[in-house]
């Protein structure tokens, strides 16, 4: 029996070979337009080590299957890499850095932002001073070698969450409620809001728990100083953000961020190290099964 080219080619060929990008090479890197949103891919891609150098980013990066794009401004100021639609195979993400150089001469580079996302979530990295008519590189790599889909766009407003580095995880405690304290401070007096969200850490992306109004006095003056409380159905380690809106489209400022892990497993306050360290392998447990569940049951 006969098999036609197309038909042997979608059968027998590796999948990852028919979804590599053109701009997995630098020298094809695709040109991005202000304003205006690509998709792209991270499966299938491979590295050019050649054109990379992991000292410059130290260990906010780990090159897997990277692709690039360039960017010109016409006009100097600040704007921002909004990164928004991932749908990756593992809960990672991608990872992101910026610099300027010539392309495929790491010892030209100067990295102006390393980022890695460790979700799906839709985030923005901001840049400062951009300088009108200078070329800037943008290498976009899954994240631990996570296979995503992407829309990339530079804008001059952010869309999504600011993306910060996570902090420290605490231990595991017994208690499922948890208060979030935070202020509001002087440079954000114009803000309306308060949006708080939560991820589970197995899990793609967060979810928003909460809209906190900004309280003011019957001057009009903004109160400093804010609680809120949630109650945790399931054991797990849960990342908290709460991000400071302002009005007429103006950037969302984190102004909040923590990890609280909540186990199920009885604890004293004289624990040992031995049940702190059991309580910690339960937890991670517990994220490696629900990273498992999600790899085999994708939402779509």
């Amino acid at each position: 029996m006969l098999v036609t080219t197309s038909l042997f080619a979608a059968l027998f060929l590796p999948e990852q070979a028919a979804a590599q990008v053109p701009n997995d090479d630098i020298s094809r890197r695709r040109q991005l337009q202000p304003e205006a949103s690509v998709t792209s891919s991270t499966t299938g891609c491979t590295v050019q080590w050649s054109c990379v150098d992991e000292r410059l980013t130290g260990k906010c990066i780990e090159y897997n299957n990277d692709q690039w794009f360039e960017f010109t401004p016409a006009a100097s100021g600040r704007y921002y890499v909004n990164i928004a639609g991932q749908q990756c195979r593992d809960v990672r993400g991608v990872q992101l850095v910026v610099l300027t150089g010539t392309p495929c001469q790491p010892a030209t580079y100067r990295v102006l932002s390393c980022a890695s996302l460790g979700s799906q979530d839709d985030v923005f990295v901001t840049l400062d001073s951009l300088r009108a008519g200078q070329p800037y590189l943008l290498n976009v790599d899954g994240y631990l070698h996570d296979n995503c889909q992407f829309t990339l766009t530079v804008s001059t407003q952010a869309h999504g969450m600011p993306l910060a580095p996570l902090p420290l995880a605490n231990g595991p405690v017994a208690n499922p409620v948890v208060t979030l304290r935070w202020q509001l401070p002087d440079s954000l007096a114009s803000a309306t809001q308060f949006r708080v969200v939560r991820r589970e850490a197995g899990a793609f992306r967060a979810d928003g728990r909460a809209v906190v109004a900004v309280r003011r006095s019957t001057y009009g003056a903004p109160a400093t100083n804010y609680t809120w409380t949630d109650t945790l159905s399931a054991a797990g380690r849960y990342l908290y953000q709460v991000v400071a809106e302002q009005p007429n489209g103006s950037t969302p400022i984190l102004v909040q961020q923590q990890w609280y892990a909540y186990s199920r497993l009885r604890q004293r306050t004289d624990a040992t190290p031995d049940a702190r360290q059991q309580a910690l392998q339960q937890q991670q447990t517990w994220e490696r099964q629900a990273r498992q569940m999600r790899r085999q049951h994708p939402v779509r």
